[in-house]
């Protein structure tokens, strides 16, 4: 690490690294962030967030590695005919083929959350374009399919430089503006705290990350599903969210 950052120092976007993280609103109103991100996201063709003034909201899965719940997420997707996006590493490819598959199959978006899981802010300019190369050619490979359009930033760290690089591959940089503490295997509480946590985050345009190691998320899956659009919520791909807000694409 030492030594990429080092390699760093005289980039001139070598900024600071930041925690990507949202302002949460009362009364399920569209949460915030700073000012600062805001602005870094516009220049180089991020999204957090969708239209606030509509009940839209886009499920996103982050897939670093699997815990045995996948398949009854996507199942529940299938019976509800909701889209999502899975953002996986190079380590799902490998360890679950299948699953990566049937995700491509049935339609979901599949996005690049870069082979090893590093911070992208803080790794040399070619290793950055390795991780998110080597992530793609191996999906290709595996499915066939050749459109890669989307980046989660494993751990949500950035820099402008990191975002610029994104942008520059081709890329769409996806944070979220809903979220809640639940990656941790070992401190599941149920799919009613599940339930509750997603529930009070969401607001029109949400961009929802959710972990897919997660039980209680599974379990509160169809609940919250249902109950959404009872409220009149409407469940949309990121490719919709982009061409609304007509960003450039490229052909990935």
């Amino acid at each position: 690490m030492l030594v990429a950052l080092i390699g760093l120092a005289g980039h001139p976007l070598a900024g600071e690294a930041k925690d990507w993280y949202f302002k949460p609103a009362k009364n399920n109103q569209p949460a915030t962030t700073e000012p600062e991100y805001e602005m870094l996201l516009k220049k180089y063709d991020g999204i957090y967030i969708g239209d606030t003034s509509k009940k839209d909201i886009y499920f996103t899965f982050d897939n670093g590695y699997e815990a045995g719940y996948t398949a009854s997420i996507l199942d529940t997707l299938k019976k509800e005919k909701v889209p999502a996006a899975f953002f996986i590493t190079g380590h799902y490819i490998t360890d679950q083929p299948g699953l990566v598959k049937r995700m491509a199959r049935e339609g979901h978006i599949i996005g690049n959350h870069s082979w090893g899981h590093p911070d992208l802010s803080a790794i040399g300019d070619e290793k950055y374009k390795q991780e998110l190369q080597k992530l793609k050619t191996a999906y290709t490979k595996l499915t066939g399919q050749t459109r890669m359009l989307y980046l989660r930033p494993p751990r949500g760290t950035f820099s402008e430089r990191s975002l610029k690089l994104a942008r520059d591959q081709g890329y769409i940089s996806v944070f979220w503006s809903a979220a809640y503490k639940d990656w941790v295997r070992d401190q599941q509480n149920g799919a009613d705290y599940a339930y509750q946590h997603i529930m009070k985050r969401i607001h029109p345009g949400a961009i929802l990350l959710l972990h897919t190691v997660s039980r209680d998320n599974t379990e509160a899956l169809p609940r919250v599903i249902h109950d959404l659009k009872k409220q009149g919520y409407h469940f949309r791909s990121l490719d919709q969210l982009v061409a609304k807000k007509h960003l450039p694409t490229h052909d990935r």
